[in-house]
């Protein structure tokens, strides 16, 4: 295969944002657990007019919510989706779910995670799972926060939920938005409330957190005792207010406190509306999170549907890091394409899954119903010929491998031959290995191994390029 036959991506081959490109994810929200970060993001998807074009974003179709995670911030393992509300979903009384936030607490010696999110903005759900992916269950059959919740009813947007679990074991749910007319300068929509013990109830009243300008998009962190809520602004920022505070229309700014419900005194600007670095204006969601003592913010942009030649509001997310200054400040983060630096390499010898990845073009991933061992996992699907994954930063060690294997199984039976390329540092880097793919069974995964051409040691990308079509990949690993 030349390299012109190499299928185009939608993003840069050493660029670490967007995370993902086979889906949409808006909203972004982090939770580290485990020694690995869970990203849970709104699933953007296209809407259709009915002569097929692309429309604008309505998100009132939106109940699913898309998750993946990573350990070295670079490559990031797709772990689909969530269908959380709407008939079909996890929790029927709700139609949408938006911004969700997500946390774990050990009750009853099991660890527990739970998903907030909110059902448009009328209110906002929680779910609950034994893992971090789920399977998810509505332990409530109702919304946590609602209109009838006390000091909620004035709240024009119950939604964008985030939550504090404080260091001695006390967690706190962060919701609200929208503004009132005439109230531009102070809407008086932010709310904070205690979570129960069993993190699916209340204690006592919602408080008020007095926000300048706010519009939505709650965040909170906790950084050398102090807790640092952080906001969009809205859209009617004036000049008065760009000269009280310093932010403008759809930025994040950041109010400070020294105990979890306030009260809140505004600090600075810490993230510029998308538009600013990227050309393409949209709402400002994120989540400032730390992993490895290092500080991260997770946010949205647009620039997917720009590079798939669509510009109707469907986002993607972001990841940049940042330092906590030691006055307490944040400044201003920049946004980048180039994103982050690895933290830890990817064995070689261990078997990774084929979802785990980088950099990818052309492919898709589904989830795995069909496997009898392990029917819980995504697999890589719709390969088709000059398609490839990347995977950042794999350490073969000091000793060569002498085989490279992989886990994979055919879509439909009599697929014709096809190969996998495999290749170090870019796409027309050193052939390691190529591996013949035929006489594959139908929805069963089967293990194909082939000899190294060559040696290989050290830290490399590894690209695998795929010819032919109609097979699936679940695993790959090399051997010694």
């Amino acid at each position: 295969m030349n390299t012109e036959k190499i299928t185009i991506g939608y993003k840069g081959m050493n660029d670490a944002n967007p995370l993902i490109t086979q889906r949409f994810g808006a909203d972004p929200y982090a939770m580290v657990y485990k020694d690995r970060v869970y990203i849970y993001m709104t699933a953007d998807a296209f809407e259709y007019n009915t002569d097929g074009s692309v429309k604008e974003n309505t998100y009132s179709k939106i109940h699913r919510i898309n998750i993946i995670s990573t350990e070295d911030m670079v490559n990031f393992t797709d772990h689909g989706s969530v269908n959380a509300a709407s008939h079909t979903g996890i929790a029927k009384w709700a139609k949408n779910s938006w911004a969700p936030a997500a946390a774990w607490k050990e009750i009853d010696g099991k660890d527990q995670f739970f998903l907030y999110f909110a059902d448009g903005g009328g209110g906002i759900g929680v779910l609950q799972a034994d893992s971090p992916t789920g399977p998810f269950r509505d332990p409530l059959g109702k919304g946590l926060i609602t209109k009838k919740t006390p000091n909620c009813a004035d709240v024009l947007w119950l939604f964008d939920p985030a939550v504090l679990m404080d260091d001695d074991g006390s967690a706190y749910l962060y919701f609200g938005g929208g503004v009132p007319e005439g109230k531009a300068t102070a809407p008086g929509t932010a709310r904070v409330v205690a979570l129960g013990a069993d993190m699916i109830s209340i204690i006592g009243e919602p408080q008020t957190i007095e926000v300048p300008y706010l519009f939505e998009d709650s965040g909170i962190h906790k950084a050398g005792g102090k807790y640092y809520y952080t906001y969009c602004t809205n859209w009617q920022v004036d000049a008065t207010g760009t000269q009280q505070y310093g932010f403008h229309n759809g930025e994040i700014a950041c109010l400070v406190s020294d105990a979890p419900m306030g009260p809140f005194v505004y600090q600075e600007t810490i993230l510029k509306n998308p538009i600013s670095s990227f050309g393409l204006e949209s709402n400002n969601h994120h989540c400032v999170f730390k992993f490895h003592n290092q500080w991260y913010i997770a946010y949205h942009t647009r620039i997917l549907e720009k590079a798939m030649g669509v510009e109707k509001g469907y986002r993607c997310t972001h990841i940049d890091t940042f330092e906590m200054q030691d006055n307490g400040m944040i400044g201003e983060i920049k946004q980048t394409l180039n994103g982050r630096k690895q933290i830890r390499y990817v064995d070689a010898y261990q078997q990774n899954l084929a979802v785990n990845f980088a950099v990818m073009a052309g492919v898709d991933t589904i989830e795995d119903k069909g496997d009898a061992y392990d029917n819980d996992t995504m697999v890589l699907t719709n390969i088709d010929n000059g398609d490839f994954i990347k995977i950042a930063g794999v350490d073969f060690a000091e000793e060569s491998p002498t085989m490279f294997a992989v886990m994979l199984r055919c879509v439909k039976d009599g697929m014709t031959d096809s190969a996998i390329q495999v290749r170090i540092d870019c796409c027309e880097g050193e052939l390691l290995a190529k591996l013949v793919v035929n006489n594959l069974k139908e929805c069963v995964f089967d293990k194909r191994e082939t000899q190294l051409l060559t040696t290989v040691q050290g830290i490399h990308d590894l690209y695998l390029i795929f010819e032919g079509e109609d097979y699936e990949i679940k695993s790959w690993w090399f051997e010694k």
